[in-house]
């Protein structure tokens, strides 16, 4: 696309891009799928005759829903063909979207994965509302559905997410040092180590996209996580390296077998205990990561 700034088709998208990306990855889970859908949207913007638009902002963000929506249903048709768990494709995201607990709770592996459980269209209209308190208006023209039909649909997804989201928020600091016991433990294989850290009944998914070894279905309880996270790491030759980083706005660690990576893994922590442990293993979702370029999100 063109970045003429004289173009105010182009500022205004360029402006708006973070934003629109971010909206798109929410209701997609796949960072490709999500520059797929801001290509189809900017098609369709720079034939827009600007001057009949009121709030640019809320056009586009129409224009962006509704082309994920499109994607959303096609992705579903390829979410039952893939092999084992899956999970959203990691996002390296900047060290302060932390700050924003809003925003990390809205994008981290935990939510987006109770977001595959809605619905797309009470995934677009929770997305929309909850995330980004866009207007019960502006989201039934980007849905196609009326005003009070998105307040009762909204009300609906709130109250399946509410039911299923982490108990509580956790202080940055706190899912830190959880992740810094958990790193030491997987670096000098310590199996007690990884006990310590884990709560008793943690559940373990793994994507592994049928390329690389995975456990097919969830693994729950310490035990069992223990072993499998020691057989796949202890099984390799080479050395082991892990390294804290910031993944979907959250504290997370990267995974490298002599020095290349082996996969992300986020967490969800509660009471100073590792509750939900997501290790991406699929190499096609880890180019983004590979890049080692931040994502600032909005």
């Amino acid at each position: 696309m063109s970045e003429n700034a004289t173009d105010p088709a182009t500022g205004v998208f360029v402006a708006q891009r973070n934003l629109l990306f971010t909206v798109a990855y929410e209701m997609l889970g796949s960072a490709a799928d999500a520059e797929d859908v801001l290509q189809e949207t900017w098609l369709r913007w720079v034939k827009v005759d600007l001057d009949q638009v009121d709030d640019q902002r809320a056009y586009l963000v129409r224009i962006t829903t509704r082309q994920a929506l499109n994607r959303l249903r096609t992705m579903q048709r390829r979410k039952e063909a893939y092999v084992g768990a899956w999970l959203p494709e990691p996002l390296l995201t900047e060290p302060d979207v932390t700050q924003d607990v809003e925003l990390a709770e809205s994008v981290s592996m935990a939510m987006m994965l109770v977001l595959e459980t809605l619905s797309p269209t009470e995934r677009a209209v929770f997305v929309l509302r909850e995330a980004f308190d866009v207007s019960y208006e502006e989201i039934a023209a980007a849905v196609d559905k009326s005003p009070a039909a998105v307040r009762q649909i909204a009300l609906r997804a709130r109250r399946h997410v509410d039911a299923r989201r982490p108990r509580q928020t956790v202080a940055p600091n706190v899912v830190r040092a959880a992740l810094e016991s958990f790193q030491r433990a997987l670096e000098t294989g310590n199996p007690q180590g990884l006990l310590d850290v884990l709560a008793p009944q943690v559940v373990l998914v793994n994507d592994g996209g049928g390329i690389k070894q995975a456990a097919l279905r969830p693994i729950t309880g310490a035990e069992k996580v223990c072993r499998f996270m020691v057989g796949v790491l202890g099984k390799n030759d080479r050395p082991v390296t892990v390294a804290p980083t910031v993944v979907n706005g959250n504290p997370a660690l990267l995974v490298r077998l002599d020095g290349e990576i082996d996969g992300v893994m986020a967490v969800r922590v509660e009471d100073d205990r590792i509750t939900g442990l997501y290790y991406v293993r699929n190499p096609e979702k880890l180019s983004r990561v590979e890049s080692e370029t931040p994502l600032t999100l909005r």
